[in-house]
């Protein structure tokens, strides 16, 4: 799509410039205005414009969580101000700082333009904007209060980069460690097993298990390099794909709820999601047959997604909820509890608010303690590597100088 540099003049007056894709100059015209810029001067980009702008399409930025963030506060900003929708996506595309994003506003733009609602425009740029992001406007266009949607995505995506920088943060010595740990090995491996191997072959001593094991481990190696090499492409290759499956991807999310240390904190950080989205569909007045549809393809879990819908269905033959969520086998009976005291109440929404607060402090106290964790496992799988690595050098060492002084 062309590229047309503009100036303008915002609604004080202050002078604006920029670049916005568009199919024609009146186009380009016509998106400026609707979003609250006046047009001064537009003329197409030259096309031999330099090596950045080629370089710019070859590598486009990606979109960061910060930029969603910007983004949905700007939306909630401008849709609870009463303006419209179009205007409101023109005018942040014609500012965005992230291209990309840009560029993806501008073909929700169109899609607006073509007459699809907002959720299935979103919906057509998946690298920009989440299944769980189109979920929650979906339900926000549902309930008429996008605006308060775009606030909680928000606040949501806040709380998950907040989140993810914790959890680098905690994991970046263990990590850097196992790095160092690997390469150490690769090394002796390659370097340092080889030269005493062709030592121990020279006194024809019989070695011990481990220094067979490890001259074993490093003639494979050295001498079948390709055939390693081959083999963990392949079974990276092959476990994507299989990822990338129905029944992969479902497998691999229910096992992520039951790998050590990191699997309670996804289980409490998907509870916490489903009571705060459960609960801004019950204030909605949506039904709840349709709320845990919606809710469900919004959790980020294809196993915990099943055992929503499972809800859905014996809501469908007429069980109470709380009834429905105790079949389904994922929830702790604090939620339980909750669901319970909500239907006998009628506060099922204020409940589950307060739920997804606990769950969500559970979740900032597991991952301060996850490097805590991490550590004493590390130190033991080291003391384990080198406790191999010397039993297998040192002990044939100590042989051969036995029989050396006798």
């Amino acid at each position: 799509m062309p590229s047309f540099h503009y100036k303008a003049r915002g609604p004080r007056g202050d002078a604006i410039e920029g670049v916005i894709e568009a199919a024609s100059s009146d186009i380009a015209a016509t998106r400026l205005t609707e979003g609250g810029l006046t047009p001064v001067d537009i003329h197409p980009v030259a096309q031999n414009a330099g090596l950045s702008m080629d370089i710019g399409e070859l590598f486009p930025p990606r979109v960061q969580l910060s930029d969603l963030i910007q983004f949905s506060r700007q939306m909630h900003s401008l849709l609870k101000a009463g303006v419209p929708i179009l205007s409101a996506l023109g005018g942040l595309a014609a500012n965005c700082a992230n291209r990309t994003l840009g560029k993806g506003l501008g073909g929700v733009m169109q899609s607006l333009e073509a007459g699809r609602d907002l959720s299935s425009s979103l919906a057509q740029h998946p690298d920009i904007f989440s299944g769980f992001y189109v979920s929650l406007v979906r339900v926000g266009e549902t309930s008429g209060q996008l605006d308060l949607v775009f606030s909680q995505l928000a606040t949501y995506l806040q709380r998950e980069k907040k989140t993810r920088d914790r959890v680098k943060s905690a994991t970046r010595y263990p990590v850097f460690v196992l790095v160092a740990i690997l390469a150490a090995i690769g090394i002796i491996n390659v370097l340092v097993v080889p030269a005493f191997a062709n030592m121990f072959a020279q006194f024809g001593a019989d070695l011990p298990l481990p220094t067979r094991v490890l001259m074993a481990i490093s003639d494979f190696t050295v001498h079948r390099w390709e055939l390693l090499l081959t083999i963990v492409v392949a079974a990276a290759i092959g476990g994507r794909l299989y990822l990338n499956t129905e029944d992969g991807r479902y497998r691999w999310h229910k096992t992520q709820l039951r790998l050590p240390l990191i699997g309670r904190v996804l289980y409490r950080a998907t509870l916490a999601r489903f009571s705060r989205l459960f609960a801004l569909v019950q204030s909605s007045g949506i039904p709840i047959v349709t709320g845990l549809s919606v809710v469900a393809r919004a959790l980020g879990n294809d196993y915990i997604e099943e055992r929503v819908l499972s809800m859905r269905d014996g809501i469908e033959r007429g069980e109470s909820l709380s009834r429905t969520a105790t079949g389904s086998g994922i929830f702790d009976p604090l939620v339980l509890q909750m669901l319970q005291v909500g239907e006998e109440s009628g506060a099922t929404d204020e409940l589950l608010r307060e739920v997804a607060d606990y769950y969500d402090t559970e979740v900032d106290y597991a991952v301060e303690r996850l490097g805590a964790s991490i550590e004493p496992l590390l130190t033991l799988v080291l003391a384990g590597l080198v406790f191999l690595l010397a039993a297998g050098i040192f002990l044939p060492m100590w042989d051969l100088a036995s029989v050396a002084l006798h």
